[in-house]
């Protein structure tokens, strides 16, 4: 079942196997910092990238929600 939080003001629905990538986004970088990987999920409909611990994930935007899944 996808969880779903908010992250510097962004709403995010995930899987439990990207926590991994939400805390990166939420603890590891600044706002402005994972302000860029969520403009380019909106602006380009995928964003990728991976955490500290080399973990890749997906951002992906659709009807105003952000999704994040593992690769």
């Amino acid at each position: 079942m996808p969880l779903k939080t908010i992250v510097h003001g962004f709403p995010l629905i995930y899987e439990e196997n990207a926590k991994g990538g939400v805390i990166y986004l939420r603890d590891d970088l600044d706002f402005q910092e994972a302000r860029v990987f969520f403009d380019q999920a909106r602006q380009r409909g995928v964003a990728q990238f991976e955490d500290d611990a080399d973990h890749q994930y997906t951002l992906s935007y659709k009807n105003g929600i952000y999704n994040l899944v593992r690769r």
